[in-house]
């Protein structure tokens, strides 16, 4: 069958998960460990737009793409199009070897729509965490200098060096052994619970890694434009600019980390773009190639330019098929228009959750760009967190048929990632149910 014939609406028709979930759940526990957690543990058959359909049958709104990798919707036609013609041609053959034109065509994409002036570079690799140690790398390359700064709430990946950056060690990093050294976390921007404005949050951040880790010690800043694991949270106007251009006059490498916010996902291509930053480096992933993956490391060509040859590279960093599929999501972008679905689905998903938020004053706040929002759940009258209603949500939503994610170092904000094929009666009903849930666990 089909995934075409998938129709877009949320159907129950057993528990949830249901019983050949269930069947598959205790075969997965006999030969995967624990700590491959899975948020809701129905399995899969086929998927499509923004409906994914369990091995019971029943069919789920998703309302998490994979943590923001499917922007472009499950099974989009002609991302799978171009990949199993790029699957017919040539699976791999390791464009440090023996190069191919689909990977220099991804780059050419990400020239042109990377903000900034000038010639730019970039090197395709297998993920974000991977795509952090290399932006990390490059700017260490290129600065001699060995500092890494990153800011609180922070989330960067699970690899040692990743794992590191991440404001929160549990459970990403905790018991895993000796974490890497030169990694300072500075305060952000968080206007809900700072209350600063954006100049005077960068003057805190400024202060601190001037004090403690050294302007002249510093490779790079990586901050992620949105924060994604750290609870959408996105910082006071002029604070982005401001931290930017003291890294601009200390001779640091500004590292834009947009693995989730990337791509499309906030209205523009970059999430970047909206806080008027040039900067010296992007990091892309999660929703460059349509569901395959592939991430990206772009940047100033001086700065790109100054790895040696060998360098840089991997075995399977940009492999011909998943480059097949970034083009055709990259296409996409100025062909159906994302940018104009993305901004429909903030005014949609932003109106509702603002009636839901004056309707529970549960919900301190609504933020998010475009198709990445959140709302942040407290307990009444404070800005005490409040992470057990949220799991209790989230436990109603799935049982209706809706997946949602938490988010926030305390697991109090929920989040959205849909497809940007998300429609409006779907927005509609994933409102509705999330409504239900808070009305049953308030009541």
């Amino acid at each position: 069958m089909s995934n075409d014939t998938i129709v877009q609406e949320r159907r129950v028709v057993t528990s949830i998960p249901g019983p050949r979930s269930q069947e598959l759940h205790e075969r997965r526990r006999a030969v995967v460990p624990p700590g491959v957690h899975s948020v809701l543990p129905v399995y899969i058959d086929r998927a499509h737009d923004s409906i994914l359909v369990d091995v019971d049958g029943n069919q789920f709104i998703d309302c998490g793409g994979g943590i923001g990798v499917t922007t472009i919707g499950h099974t989009d036609d002609a991302v799978v199009a171009a990949a199993t013609a790029a699957l017919q041609s040539v699976t791999h053959t390791l464009f440090t070897v023996t190069p191919y034109e689909s990977y220099v065509r991804v780059a050419e994409h990400l020239a042109k729509h990377v903000p900034g002036a000038g010639e730019k570079r970039t090197v395709l690799v297998n993920s974000g965490a991977e795509a952090v140690e290399n932006g990390v790398k490059i700017a260490r390359k290129f600065t001699g200098r060995p500092g890494v700064a990153v800011l609180e709430h922070a989330y960067h990946g699970r690899t040692m060096l990743t794992a590191t950056m991440n404001h929160k060690a549990a459970p990403y990093a905790a018991g895993f052994g000796p974490r890497a050294g030169d990694v300072y976390k500075a305060p952000n921007s968080y206007p809900l619970r700072d209350g600063l404005s954006g100049a005077e949050a960068a003057a805190r951040t400024i202060t601190y890694l001037e004090k403690v880790a050294g302007a002249e010690d510093l490779a790079c800043l990586v901050v992620e434009p949105i924060q994604g694991e750290g609870g959408f949270v996105v910082p006071a106007d002029g604070y982005l600019p401001a931290i930017a251009e003291w890294c601009r006059t200390n001779g640091i490498v500004f590292i834009a980390d947009e693995v989730q916010s990337g791509i499309a996902r906030t209205g523009t291509v970059f999430a970047i773009e909206q806080f008027g930053v040039e900067p010296d480096l992007v990091l892309s992933a999660k929703g460059i190639a349509g569901g395959l993956p592939l991430a990206a490391v772009t940047g100033r060509a001086e700065i790109m330019d100054a790895a040696q040859p060998g360098g840089l590279g991997g075995t399977f960093g940009g492999n011909p098929v998943s480059c097949a599929a970034a083009n055709a999501v990259f296409e996409q972008i100025e062909s159906a228009d994302l940018l104009a679905e993305a901004k429909r689905i903030e005014r949609v998903l932003g109106d509702g959750l603002r009636a839901l938020a004056a309707k529970y004053d549960v919900i301190a706040e609504v933020r998010g760009k475009g198709a990445m929002m959140a709302i942040e759940v407290v307990k009444p009258g404070t800005l005490d967190v409040d992470a057990e209603l949220v799991s209790r949500v989230i436990a109603r939503a799935a049982q209706a048929g809706v997946l949602l994610l938490n988010a926030g170092i305390f697991g109090n904000v929920i989040r959205f990632l849909p497809s940007l094929k998300l429609t409006d009666a779907l927005a509609a009903d994933v409102l509705s149910v999330l409504d239900e849930a808070f009305a049953a666990e308030l009541a």
